[in-house]
């Protein structure tokens, strides 16, 4: 069924708001639980899907999305017909400058879509960490006859929220909120993942592009209320949007939650990744370790309580990690303390350091430094 649809991935849609740790990578290759990347959630639902035709829209910082994608081996992608398409940055091949939204970034895709053999497309960012059956929306797209299929989750909006939905009983939307201030209340939030026929998409493109428009949720879905069947598909299952810093902490913790990571990497379908020839890691005599993921390769010998190490991470004697994420290839050395705290990779935290931020704001440490 769903090799009838084709994908459109933005790579770099949040980079802006996650500040240190997207300074040298995109969204899309953000590390994330120990082994994985944030591109690897998108290519995984869309491959256990049966969607093998995926295109993948950049802006900056792409050489580690390319190189951890590679041909798309990992996820069976490496195809002769299909498979995945990088683009470059620019809107045309005349152009100087970045695109500036989603509307000039799909209008410079046109060619792309149009050669395409699907009849349908799906838009997604690639800050969305969740694990979904497209084949369910597309059901539930036939079976409204819709316009437009957006995915949505109920969750607290934040400050970074870009759409919440209010929707009829039959799911059709109503009214869409753009940019909304934080808020305690449960509301419906839309995951930035949108279904929709090809030609239609290709229509709306085009017209928005002559007059000058630049968003897509608001320009489009918003302005197109009225006009459009837009319907929302609520997921039930985990799912979440790490557009900042904050949001990348408190879900990078969460999966700490048997129940929340099993819900993640295993509801609709398993999560691939980069496969690495590792060593398996070495727990030495005075190593400890409470409630944490410890990926392949690492050499502890300190204290790991509440914490996510990447591959290849050394905790020396005497040093402690509470509460704090760690990333590849970082070295934490002796009698150094570590709460609250993200360090990039290849970071070094030398001898008898205190780091410690706070569960609302961790500190965070970029690429390669020595602290």
């Amino acid at each position: 069924m769903n090799n009838d649809i084709m994908s459109i991935v933005f790579a770099n849609d949040s980079d802006s708001k996650l500040n240190e740790l997207t300074l040298h990578r995109t969204t899309a290759s953000l590390p994330f639980c120990g082994r994985y990347r944030f591109i690897d959630f998108t290519l995984s639902n869309l491959v256990n899907s049966n969607i093998t035709t995926i295109g993948i829209v950049t802006k900056v910082n792409y050489s580690s999305l390319m190189d951890h994608i590679r041909m798309g081996r990992d996820w069976d992608l490496n195809r002769k017909n299909s498979g995945i398409a990088i683009f470059p940055p620019y809107v045309s091949n005349t152009a100087t400058s970045n695109y500036k939204g989603k509307i000039s970034a799909l209008h410079s895709l046109l060619h792309y879509l149009i050669q395409g053999k699907e009849e349908y497309v799906l838009l997604t960012n690639s800050d969305v960490a969740l694990n979904i059956d497209y084949e369910e929306v597309y059901n539930s797209h036939i079976k409204s006859r819709a316009d437009i299929t957006m995915v949505t989750h109920m969750s607290k909006p934040t400050g970074n929220t870009r759409v919440i939905v209010e929707a009829k009983s039959s799911r059709q939307v109503e009214k869409l909120r753009i940019k909304n201030t934080p808020s305690d209340d449960i509301a419906e939030i839309g995951l930035n993942i949108y279904l929709i026929k090809k030609d239609l998409l290709i229509k709306l493109i085009e017209s928005a592009h002559e007059l000058g428009y630049l968003d897509f949720e608001r320009h489009i879905l918003q302005l197109g209320l009225g006009q459009l069947n837009i319907v929302a598909y609520k997921h039930n299952g985990y799912s979440a949007i790490i557009d900042d810093v904050n949001t990348y902490y408190v879900e990078s913790m969460r999966m700490l939650q048997t129940n929340v990571r099993n819900d993640l990497f295993y509801r609709a379908g398993k999560i691939y990744t980069k496969t690495k020839d590792s060593v398996p890691t070495i727990y030495r005599e005075n190593s400890t370790v409470k409630n944490s993921l410890i990926a392949d390769g690492c050499d502890i010998n300190g204290t790991v309580e509440n914490s996510i190490l990447f591959r290849g991470v050394v905790v020396e004697e005497g040093a402690v990690i509470r509460n704090s994420i760690v990333m590849e290839n970082g070295i934490i050395m002796r009698y150094s303390n570590l709460s609250y705290a993200i360090t990039d990779k290849d970071v070094k935290v030398t001898e008898n350091r205190k780091i410690c931020g706070y569960d609302t704001y961790p500190v965070v440490i970029a690429k390669g430094k020595e602290v």
